[in-house]
């Protein structure tokens, strides 16, 4: 696939199953993440890889004991359900900026380089045809999933990117004419 076409045609995959991206496919995911924009040659970023079951299920604590911890009342469904939150593909990179006070770069341009970092990463997996859906969500910012992580204090979780096999074709995202979003100064 050229790069024109992969940019313009990219899409999300929600439905994902086995197998997780593995040998040269899941290499090239990896390397796309370090040739993201990075000012300084900071390396601002860093990836846990969640990926079997065992894994899989633990990063699932993490987000039950999270949401637990930040609202006690919370109703069991909802807690089973942040409990299979990782589950939805078999292998789940959490991607976190780690930024550094630096008297040239602010802290915000470290962590745009994170998040540029997940992006590459999806377009390599859209690029070898596997599927790929970057989320967020509350667990993206819970303090507990950040400790249970190791994450230092100021460290940043930008994404969880979710990679798997498309488990059906994605919906085609709807065309925008870029005239709409852009204009001239």
């Amino acid at each position: 696939m050229d790069a024109l076409t992969l940019l313009t045609s990219r899409f999300s995959s929600a439905r994902l199953t086995e197998p997780a991206p593995a040998g040269e496919v899941l290499e090239n995911i990896k390397r796309a993440a370090l040739q993201v924009p990075d000012h300084g040659n900071l390396r601002p970023w860093r990836f846990i890889i969640a990926e079997g079951r065992t894994a899989l299920l633990r990063l699932g604590d993490i987000f039950a004991e999270a949401a637990v911890e930040d609202n006690p009342t919370l109703a069991s469904e909802l807690i089973e359900r942040a409990r299979q939150l990782p589950l939805r593909a078999p292998m789940v990179i959490v991607c976190i900026a780690k930024a550094v006070a630096h008297g040239k770069i602010p802290l915000v341009e470290q962590q745009h380089s994170a998040a540029c970092s997940v992006m590459a990463m999806q377009q390599a997996a859209f690029a070898q045809d596997v599927g790929a859906i970057w989320r967020t969500g509350a667990y993206a910012q819970l303090d507990f999933v950040k400790q249970a992580l190791e994450l230092g204090e100021d460290d940043e979780i930008v994404g969880f990117l979710y990679l798997g096999t498309k488990a059906a074709e994605p919906a085609r995202r709807i065309t925008s004419d870029p005239a709409d979003f852009f204009s001239y100064l």
